[in-house]
Formats: C-alpha cells, structure tokens, sequence
C-alpha cells in the first residue's frame, strides 16, 4: 500500500515535470542569458568513492509545431549537429510523452524528448550559455515557446 502511494507521487511529479507549453514563436523571441547562475551547493563527495563533481542539467523538448511534429530525425540531427558538438563527452536522451494546458484552457498531449546533461562543475558559466543556446536554437529550428530547463542546485558525484 505505502509503495503504491509512493510510485503515485513519483508518477504525478515525472508527469509534471514532462508539461510544458510549446506553440510557435517569432524569430524575435530570447531566452535571457542569465548573468549569475544561481550557486550550486556544494556537498561532500560520498564517503570512499573518488567521484567528480558534476552539475546535472535537464532538458525537455516538445514536438508539436503549428504544422505538424518534430519527427525523430529532426530530433536526431538536431543532436548531432548542435548538440554533440558543445557536449562531446556524452549525453543521455529519453523518449518521453508529455502534455501542457494551452492558453485556450485545452489540454494538448505530445511526444518529448528529454536531455541529460552531466558536465563538470568547473565548467559550469561556458556550459550554461551553450545549454541556453541549445535551448534557443532548438525553438528557432522547430518554432517553439520554449525548451524547458531543469537544474540540479546540488553538485552529483560522478565515478568513471
């Protein structure tokens, strides 16, 4: 029973976390660059592990365009031409489905894809003005309202 409520709870947050409004924009539109992130806190490495401090991003990309949806080849070169190239040491993507209320009061259902990004701590400034970039570039090419940007505010310890 408890386990029940527990995987409820984490299915309304995931389902949460995937709504996110994505109708046309003007070219003219930018997300600010933010001039100082906000600190990411700092926590001791767990004990006996020789981990690297890394700062975990998330993306989440809708599909639905004004004619039509983003189709898993665009998505792909998308990757591969924008954002590979800023984070060549790796990435994780997760095929997801999403829904948002739009600004008539209709809820609107679609595929997502979802980005993960790890990269180091001390890259964290020249790595949070190429995710905003991806970010708009990504609106640009596929005519969206946004991308929506998750950060960890806690540095994860990663082993290799």
């Amino acid at each position: 029973m408890l386990r029940r409520q527990f995987l409820r709870g984490v299915t309304a947050v995931a389902v949460t976390l995937a709504t996110f409004p994505t109708t046309s924009i003007s070219a003219q539109q930018v997300i600010p660059i933010r001039k100082q992130d906000r600190p990411i806190q700092r926590r001791r490495a767990p004990e006996g592990r020789n981990g690297q401090a890394f700062v975990r991003t998330e993306l989440f990309f809708g599909t639905a365009k004004p004619d039509g949806a983003v189709t898993e080849d665009e998505f792909n070169k998308f990757l591969d031409e924008v954002v590979t190239p800023l984070f060549p040491d790796g990435l994780t993507v997760v095929k997801a489905g999403g829904q948002f209320k739009g600004s008539d009061g209709l809820t609107i259902k679609e595929d997502s894809y979802v980005l993960v990004l790890l990269h180091p701590f001390e890259n964290q400034k020249m790595n949070s003005k190429s995710i905003d970039f991806i970010r708009l570039e990504y609106m640009r090419q596929h005519r969206q309202e946004s991308v929506l940007r998750v950060d960890d505010p806690f540095l994860v310890w990663v082993s290799f």
